[in-house]
């Protein structure tokens, strides 16, 4: 199979599974014994998305390899020129006990695990939403789709004999691109665990009238917003943790990815997140995301410190 086969075959198969993950929310809201590689405690519906995108992703023909922010090590398969394709299974899980959105984030690399962002070939986001939509990028362009979801359908929808297959993807807005007037903006962090770089661009930004604040707690519904209004998010480096807390296999580079196939721009403060080369699979990473001016600011002031 060609890898843009392949591709086509990993964003269907996680469309497929997006209702799946979303129905087994119910009832997994628990916290499971253990923790993930990052030292984080696991929710049941964290292990529980992450069993069925491992075995699912790996059935595909040309995928050679699958990582997940759930897991110490990739899982290997016999197919040795095979994509690597790593894994946020359920994004914002914390969301889950006061049920606000979450989802799944996809990276496919085109090289062994850990990579750089520019081995990517491909990069989505699931978002459990009032609706559920992906949106990928593949090839430099974004495109948003539509997920069925049988949960979201009507009761006529249902019994008309013509309903879609739950997991179907349907275009609805093709070359996605950031807006020229950004409106929203979305930090995370403690505050007063904010460098002083960053606590002078905050301030900054939150000043100028034209943007309002928006920040959800899941990565995906913040840089959804963003690429909806136009704006920047931020999860920067903190006093506490330098390297920040967003992952830069499962997180960062797949967000940098889609939002600059969207016309916008990635930073750690210095660079594109894309040119950040990895040490080890579970490495962390400062995460800014958003329109060019803004992120241009933003890498100045910090610079400044």
């Amino acid at each position: 199979m060609s890898h843009t086969a392949t591709i086509e075959a990993i964003l269907d198969t996680v469309a497929r599974t997006a209702p799946e993950i979303r129905e087994g929310l119910v009832g997994r809201r628990e916290y499971v014994e253990g923790e993930n590689p990052s030292g984080e405690a696991q929710l049941a519906a964290d292990v529980h998305a992450d069993q069925l995108l491992e075995e699912r992703l790996l059935a595909i023909d040309g995928v050679g390899s699958y990582a997940s922010e759930e897991r110490e090590a990739v899982v290997e398969t016999d197919d040795d020129g095979g994509l690597s394709v790593a894994v946020d299974p359920l994004d914002g899980s914390s969301n889950l006990k006061p049920n606000n959105a979450m989802g799944t984030i996809v990276a496919v690399y085109d090289a062994p695990l850990p990579a750089s962002g520019r081995d990517l070939v491909a990069a989505a986001y699931v978002l459990l939403g009032p609706i559920t939509t992906m949106v990928a990028a593949v090839d430099g362009r974004a495109t948003e789709y539509v997920i069925d979801d049988s949960e979201a359908r009507s009761a006529s929808d249902q019994s008309s004999g013509q309903r879609p297959r739950d997991g179907e993807r349907h275009t609805a807005r093709e070359d996605v691109s950031l807006p020229d007037d950004p409106t929203v903006y979305g930090f995370g962090g403690r505050v007063p665990d904010w460098t002083a770089g960053f606590t002078e661009y905050a301030r900054a930004i939150e000043s100028d009238t034209s943007l309002k604040l928006r920040y959800g707690g899941a990565m995906i519904g913040d840089v959804n917003q963003i690429l909806t209004y136009g704006g920047v998010f931020a999860y920067p480096a903190l006093d506490s943790a330098p390297e920040g807390k967003l992952r830069l296999q499962f997180e960062g580079n797949p967000m940098a990815y889609i939002v600059e196939s969207a016309g916008g721009k990635s930073s750690d403060g210095e660079r594109s997140l894309l040119d950040v080369e990895p040490d080890g699979l579970h490495d962390r990473v400062p995460v800014h995301l958003g329109n060019t001016e803004l992120i241009d600011r933003l890498e100045a002031t910090v610079d400044s410190e």
